[in-house]
């Protein structure tokens, strides 16, 4: 994917939870904390390749409880449920705001057919584990 435009603005609604993220070109997203979560790029929600992904579920009500930067390209958001190792570039996060309708619509059919609510707990384990996120 071609780097998105450098964000002009990030500002973090702890009431509403979303980050509200506003770029060079204009677009402003506001990114619901919950989808952040359920889409976060690391090892541990995404796998170590196709297929592995872990179905994030129990999240409508996380929280960021900070947002950390790295470097000039990314922040790494430190969720109320403990996790921090998603490192969240501005394409990712431009991409996310932008295909933030077909990611709910895809969530909630990855529910449907795992046959868990949204609000389920998440599974002990969470799926194969690599042994290095715990």
């Amino acid at each position: 994917m071609a780097d998105a435009p450098l964000p002009t603005a990030l500002t973090v609604h702890q009431h509403s939870r979303v980050l509200e993220i506003g770029y060079a070109d204009g677009q402003t997203f506001r990114i619901p904390f919950e989808l952040l979560r359920v889409y976060s790029p690391s090892a541990e929600v995404q796998g170590h390749g196709p297929g592995q992904e872990v179905l994030q579920t129990g999240k409508r009500h996380v929280e960021v409880l900070a947002l950390e930067p790295v470097g000039h390209y990314a922040v790494q958001p430190h969720f109320s449920d403990g996790h921090r190792s998603g490192i969240f570039t501005w394409t990712y996060l431009y991409d996310l705001g932008r295909r933030q309708d077909a990611l709910w619509r895809d969530y909630e059919d990855r529910l449907a057919a795992a046959g868990v609510d949204r609000d389920a707990p998440m599974a002990e384990g969470g799926g194969p584990s690599c042994g290095h996120h715990h």
